[in-house]
């Protein structure tokens, strides 16, 4: 059984966010499961820090991005979603040249607030990054 409320379509999301901060960094929708969100995003001189190795604070705008999408798409209409806190454990370095893979779920879907666990992985498979995203439901006022 799906969470989303709204149809998630990779193309529409990565047209919203095209110009901005996560158009930049290269980021993209890849795949949308019933319960997830997949995205990459190459690692170059953009996510670099100065030792050749992806910065964290990329990965934490990865992260921050899955999970801001996913959170609005499991939401109604009148309402929006809002980060409140992210945090980052950076566990391996990820050198220039390879494209990190990152798959977010939740952890808990309140009326409130939600809770959204993004795993960052290495080309090869490890575990690079694991993030946490608490964002806040309010309602919408546009």
């Amino acid at each position: 059984m799906s969470i989303w409320r709204r149809a998630p379509e990779p193309a529409e999301m990565e047209a919203r966010f095209k110009d901005s901060l996560p158009g930049l960094f290269g980021i993209r929708i890849i795949e949308v499961g019933a319960d997830y969100i997949r995205a990459e995003m190459p690692v170059d001189q953009r996510h670099a820090q100065p030792f050749g190795i992806l910065h964290g604070g990329a990965s934490v705008v990865l992260a921050e991005t899955i999970g801001s999408i996913a959170s609005s798409l499991t939401l109604p209409d009148d309402r929006r979603a809002v980060g409140l806190e992210v945090n980052a454990n950076h566990l391996l370095g990820v050198p220039v040249g390879q494209v990190v893979s990152a798959v977010c779920r939740p952890l808990h879907l309140g009326r409130t607030t939600q809770v959204w666990q993004t795993e960052i992985r290495r080309a090869d498979g490890r575990l690079a990054c694991v993030s946490r995203l608490t964002t806040a439901v309010i309602e919408r006022r546009d």
